[in-house]
């Protein structure tokens, strides 16, 4: 049996079909501070349409906790969707976890194993779980080596569409293509095609994005979500309102 389609997913599933792409805003729990949550209010207004927490390094649940609730003091129009590198990166205060398989790991912790440890959890608090796969691409930064990936060549897109249509047969509704957080090149728009082409979900593209057009050419490209993160740590609010401007302009390939 399938996970079900629950309220946050339906949110987003109902957001890219009148808007055609949309933007989610990536937060680094242990990067928060005043300053940061003031931003991320910026963001909200300039219309990105949830807010991902989730690190790689050094997340604690307690600290978690803190940060979702302060968040959620300030910003009440998004749901907070977790983004875990680990077990200790799930919160019963979030709104929704993306429940994701590393597909392209070395290592069955992030396969397989931390996903059973966690599902335990998320049964207990009752969170929504949302099925992706993840698959790490290009120089893959923080995520890519404490999550013992074997990054995809850009110049490889057969490769990532192995991965991306084994996780669509097994059910995962989202592919999730990393470059990882501060990547000099983002995914490049020939991989995002030819993943677009072979899965049935939706396709999210990360890692690297700085400037409008390379949001634009994402989306062009087949990508239905766009995320950020470096953006908002730099304060560059404006920047994601033309970013989230432009992308819900550009019509989605056949």
């Amino acid at each position: 049996m399938s996970i079900r389609i629950g309220k946050v997913e339906k949110y987003l599933i109902d957001k890219i079909e009148r808007e055609g792409a949309i933007h989610i805003t990536l937060i680094d729990p242990d990067k928060v501070t005043p300053e940061i949550i003031s931003h991320i209010k910026e963001a909200v207004e300039a219309g990105t349409s949830a807010i991902m927490i989730g690190g790689s390094i050094g997340v604690c649940e307690k600290n978690l906790d803190d940060v979702i609730l302060n968040i959620k003091e300030e910003v009440k129009d998004v749901p907070i969707i977790l983004f875990p590198g680990n077990v200790s990166g799930i919160s019963r205060y979030a709104d929704a976890i993306w429940f994701m398989s590393l597909l392209n790991s070395s290592n069955t912790y992030y396969v397989i194993d931390a996903q059973a440890q966690g599902a335990i959890i998320v049964e207990r608090y009752r969170l929504e779980a949302i099925p992706m796969g993840y698959i790490i691409l290009g120089e893959g930064g923080a995520a890519g080596y404490i999550g013992y990936a074997r990054p995809i060549p850009y110049n490889r897109p057969e490769i990532a569409v192995m991965y991306a249509l084994a996780g669509s047969y097994l059910g995962m509704r989202y592919i999730y293509l990393e470059a990882g957080s501060g990547a000099k090149e983002p995914v490049p728009p020939e991989i995002i095609r030819a993943v677009k082409k072979v899965v049935k979900g939706k396709v999210i593209v990360g890692g690297g994005i700085r400037t409008v057009n390379q949001a634009v050419n994402a989306v062009k490209a087949g990508a239905d979500i766009i995320v950020t993160g470096t953006l908002i740590e730099e304060g560059n609010s404006k920047r994601i309102k033309e970013i989230i401007n432009r992308i819900c302009k550009e019509k989605k390939p056949v």
